[in-house]
């Protein structure tokens, strides 16, 4: 088995988008306290049960489908990862609308996630 790194533009971007999460996964699971402060979640000290749920459903979640999505190459993963993070910038839009989510962090983590979804739907469907 060798390492499979994409020639063709359209793949490169969503291996790209698939490497940021696989290295942002990584980031949010060995760093939650870091994480959970540049998210606005508050400090999470009297609550180990909160550090662990950032480790897992965070850091873990997003570390391993996107290292998944590096090893397998397929376009039905990055069609996976591009809908995750799709109806995760949906629920951010409804968070900014219906729950007070308006504040100056949420704004950028709606561009990161809209940019990741297209990116990795725009290579799934063929339009880039």
């Amino acid at each position: 088995m060798e390492f499979y790194l994409p020639t063709e533009t359209g793949e490169l971007l969503a291996f790209c988008a698939a490497a940021f999460t696989a290295l942002a996964g990584l980031f949010m699971m060995f760093a939650p306290g870091l994480t959970f402060r540049a998210l606005g979640l508050g400090s999470m000290e009297h609550r180990p049960g909160a550090i662990a749920e950032g480790r897992s459903s965070l850091g873990g979640f997003y570390a391993g489908l996107g290292i998944s999505a590096i090893l397998l190459a397929q376009p039905w993963i990055y069609m996976a990862l591009g809908i995750g993070f799709a109806l995760a910038a949906f629920g951010r839009i409804l968070s900014l609308m219906s729950d007070r989510g308006k504040n100056l962090a949420n704004y950028p983590l709606l561009v990161v996630q809209v940019v990741l979804a297209t990116l990795m739907l725009g290579y799934s469907f063929g339009y880039i």
